[in-house]
């Protein structure tokens, strides 16, 4: 099956209209026809190459949201007409231990939604810029109906990157949760932690930043740049997630963990500043890294929002703004995500 994408054909590249194929359906595969999609860093990343594994063509877009328009005989869960999410991985070896734990994204042969090979007539995945996807029945996420569908897209990446640490971490009621950085995970890093019952703080550079982190949900600001401030917020906070995307100094937040605290780095991939590593030592402190969540917990993640209403702040893109949308997610002019709404992308003729 032909669909219309946009991909980035190199590194310095913009990216353009081009065509796909997409696989018939299998007995256990669902059809989506795609609403809308969010716009990631990964996307960013992934198009400049600068993790240096891009392959292209490459098609970004591993938000996706919905309806379903065909299925495959085995399918139990889905219907035609249903409205679902696929997020940042479409298979995995289903037999692994991280599988059989409902971890899949920690599978050694996880497949992600783009930029990973995959046995197709392209010879790799290809994501959600597209009018079109295939995927099995076990990666495709069901969507409350009483969600804003146009805000949904970015639950599947930016938030259940902040969602799977704050339910490992068990974070409840009365818990005190510190979240660096206000960009798209931060800002659902707040909102998440707020509706689960924490005492949430926003640590921020910038005092500026306050009245639009309590309107998100956060009880307090905390400004990094103020030495007395950040003394007197030491052993308070049993969980701080660093939301940051690009490398940086992580020191000065490891003394505001209580005893058995943990810092979970969920945005940089790659190389961090140097740790001095006694306040680790004299406060049995830890520092984390979190992925994603597995397939069940993204549903119940799901749940919890259209339990709950917590939906991302998003601004509206037609698909032939994504070149300006990459060059304002560079300089952090957004918020808080990009959508892209795929009936601006014009159908496949031919």
């Amino acid at each position: 099956m032909k669909t219309a994408s946009y991909a980035a054909q190199a590194a310095e590249s913009l990216l353009a209209p081009m065509t796909i194929e997409r696989r018939e359906p299998h007995a256990n595969d669902v059809s989506i026809d795609i609403l809308y999609c969010g716009v990631c860093h990964s996307d960013l990343h992934t198009a400049r190459n600068d993790w240096g594994w891009t392959v292209y063509p490459a098609v970004p877009g591993h938000e996706i949201v919905g309806r379903v328009s065909a299925v495959g005989s085995e399918v139990a869960k889905y219907n035609i007409g249903d409205l679902v999410a696929v997020g940042c991985m479409v298979d995995s070896c289903q037999h692994c231990k991280p599988c059989h734990a409902g971890e899949e994204q920690y599978c050694g042969h996880r497949v992600d939604t783009y930029n990973t090979p995959d046995g197709s007539a392209m010879g790799h995945t290809m994501g959600g810029y597209s009018n079109h996807v295939v995927v099995r029945e076990e990666f495709v996420l069901s969507v409350p109906e009483n969600l804003d569908t146009a805000r949904v897209a970015p639950l599947v990446c930016a938030g259940i990157t902040t969602y799977s640490p704050l339910r490992t971490w068990n974070v409840g009621p009365g818990s005190q949760v510190a979240v660096i950085g206000l960009g798209g995970l931060g800002h659902m890093a707040v909102k998440l932690a707020a509706a689960m019952g924490a005492h949430v703080t926003a640590i921020t550079r910038s005092a500026s930043k306050a009245d639009e982190a309590k309107a998100l949900g956060a009880d307090a600001v905390l400004i990094s740049t103020d030495t007395a401030a950040m003394k007197h917020a030491a052993d308070r906070f049993e969980l701080i997630i660093d939301t940051v995307p690009v490398k940086h100094d992580i020191n000065p937040y490891m003394p505001l963990l209580e005893l058995d605290g943990t810092l979970v780095i969920v945005g940089q991939v790659g190389l961090m500043q140097e740790l001095h590593t006694a306040p680790m030592i004299l406060g049995r402190r830890r520092v984390a890294g979190s992925l994603i969540g597995g397939v069940a917990e993204t549903q119940e993640m799901l749940d919890f929002c259209g339990k709950t209403g917590v939906l991302p702040e998003v601004e509206m893109i037609r698909m032939d703004q994504i070149n300006e949308a990459y060059e304002r997610l560079e300089k952090s002019d957004v918020r808080y995500r990009f959508v892209i709404d795929m009936s601006s992308m014009p159908a496949f003729e031919g």
